[in-house]
């Protein structure tokens, strides 16, 4: 059973009726661009959770200590670091009547204003749904946060979609209507669509039995009714990745780039350039799934690549 996560969500008594486009989030900033956000600029931004309102004592453990200069719980230092979001997960039940989680999140509008921090709902049903790129060694669930007050009245059994584990990295695009409650809670009943039209939050979060340890990475999430959804990594349509051996190789690339090499912790293993048909030595690395990046004044590229 899932019970109260460890901060405010209390959700305001008017809905946002505002409405923008949702930026796809790909890593690089603390801030995911909702195109919901309210005069207080305050949604969008990364936070973790966990299961300490209940005594439970699971945690992420991040690749860099988190905090900045105005937030000591800013995850941009692991957003820089990661290229994403991505981190070691350690459940720890101790006492709880349920199976220890943690998540990571972010509120899709912001507080209310400046005196007033509770976070605000919005119809995000235009969305049409959500995508996300991750990869984990562990299953995770999508969820909706609706606010303490909703969640409250539904005991808690949010409507979440389910993210199986995956090594590899994969794409999952998820509708609004696939979002469901698990059904175990007494409370009231919403569907995945009636959640929509009041969202308070997006998380991301794995819940398993106590003891469990496993690695997450976040690469990108985004609205379905963005085009550029249907994409499992961005790239140009002409340009690939090629490995023979221990190098990689690009084709579709005309001019010169840069080329980064991530591994599923969001370490950056090894930094290159090429041009045209030149190849990257990849031979002092482990075999293993990578992303590859590769950046340029004609090629913005992201994809996977494994070394034998």
């Amino acid at each position: 059973m899932n019970k109260k996560i460890s901060f405010t969500t209390v959700v305001a008594l008017t809905l946002a009726t505002f409405a923008g486009a949702f930026t796809t989030w790909r890593g690089d900033t603390e801030k995911v661009e909702t195109g919901l956000d309210n005069d207080t600029q305050t949604g969008g931004y990364w936070f973790d959770y966990n299961d300490s309102a209940d005594k439970g004592l699971s945690r992420v453990e991040w690749p860099v200590k988190k905090g900045n200069e105005s937030d000591t719980n800013s995850l941009q230092p692991i957003i820089e670091y990661c290229h994403g979001i991505c981190g070691h997960v350690v459940l720890s039940g101790a006492a709880l009547s349920y199976d220890p989680f943690v998540g990571i999140g972010f509120n899709v509008v912001g507080e209310a204003s400046a005196d007033d921090k509770t976070p605000v709902a919005a119809n995000a049903t235009d969305w049409e749904g959500i995508f996300i790129t991750y990869s984990s060694t562990l299953a995770a669930v999508l969820e909706l946060g609706l606010g303490d007050v909703v969640d409250k009245s539904l005991e808690y059994d949010n409507p979440v979609a389910k993210l199986p584990k995956s090594t590899d990295g994969t794409t999952k695009q998820i509708r609004w209507e696939d979002f469901a409650q698990a059904g175990w809670g007494k409370g009231e009943k919403i569907s995945g669509p009636e959640a929509a039209a009041k969202l308070v939050s997006i998380k991301f979060k794995i819940q398993a039995k106590d003891g469990t340890e496993g690695n997450f990475h976040i690469f990108e999430i985004g609205a379905l009714s963005n085009p550029e959804a249907i994409k499992v990594f961005r790239a140009s349509p002409s340009v690939n990745a090629v490995v023979s051996g221990r190098k990689v190789s690009f084709t579709g690339i005309a001019s010169s780039a840069a080329v980064e090499i991530i591994n599923l912790r969001g370490q950056i293993v090894k930094k290159g350039s090429v041009q045209g048909t030149s190849a990257l030595d990849l031979s002092a690395l482990d075999a293993g799934v990578y992303v590859v990046r590769a950046s340029g004044k004609s090629v913005d590229f992201s994809g996977k690549i494994v070394l034998k």
